[in-house]
């Protein structure tokens, strides 16, 4: 299995003093669940937000190192950062519909990136709401707005959102934290089917989550990546001791 995200001495630090990221070396595989874990306040989003440059819109001091994208530095000053955020697709804690129908909720990005073809844009929405398992709920009802579903239809109808300008990396931020089981199970399940043509990164709001969903686990601690193993060396036989203490809930 082939390296889709390499990371190589990646430092972030913004310009209140925190320091995010120290020195992070990673190296992501395509097609595979990636999980991020750690306490709150370890790097996860930051490292997220820095995959699709969202990291830009924060008052950062310092940002070094590279990280490389099917070969590319997406750090480099050059890199188009709108293309970039279409083939790096992200979705938040809280699903953020926006006040729009159903259907132009899921069509809005494609329709932003100058597609007008009823006909494009139809066969787009339809296959992106079947991605998110959401087709069969809401199929019937498309002009609905998408402030009349439950929350976790919005959060699968944001997945939707994403899916739909077909990138090839996507990011959660703990998708499901707001969410019920019932909910939740849908989007793990959907994952797990999409990991097949896509590569996914997700900080899980539990390692529960992350030992459920995941191939390979980072673990990101004061920001720092502790360790980075498969997900069942991870749970079962971590090397360094503040993993191994953190899986087993002494801390966090």
């Amino acid at each position: 299995m082939e390296d889709k995200i390499i990371v190589e001495h990646l430092s972030l630090s913004y310009s209140d003093g925190t320091e995010s990221l120290q020195d992070i070396n990673l190296h992501i595989k395509e097609n595979n669940i990636t999980a991020l874990i750690g306490p709150a306040g370890g790097g996860k989003s930051t490292f997220l937000r820095t995959l699709n440059r969202l990291n830009d819109l924060t008052d950062i001091k310092l940002i070094s190192g590279k990280v490389l994208i099917d070969g590319e530095n997406i750090l480099d000053p050059r890199t188009d950062v709108i293309h970039l955020r279409q083939k790096v697709g992200i979705v938040f804690a809280r699903p953020i519909p926006l006040p729009l129908s159903i259907y132009e909720n899921v069509a809005y990005g494609l329709q932003m990136a100058g597609e007008k073809r009823k006909s494009a844009l139809d066969e787009a929405v339809e296959r992106a709401l079947h991605q998110a398992q959401l087709w069969d709920e809401v199929h019937d009802r498309l002009s609905a707005s998408a402030y009349a579903i439950s929350g976790g239809q919005q959060q699968r109808l944001c997945l939707a959102r994403v899916l739909a300008l077909q990138p090839e990396i996507i990011l959660l931020d703990e998708p499901t934290s707001a969410l019920d089981p019932i909910s939740t199970a849908k989007i793990e399940n959907s994952l797990e089917i999409l990991k097949s043509s896509y590569t996914i990164l997700v900080a899980p709001h539990s390692t529960q989550q992350a030992g459920r969903i995941a191939d390979d686990v980072a673990f990101f601690l004061q920001g720092e990546l502790v360790e980075f193993l498969p997900a069942t060396l991870m749970f079962t036989n971590p090397r360094d001791k503040r993993t191994q203490d953190y899986v087993q809930g002494r801390f966090g």
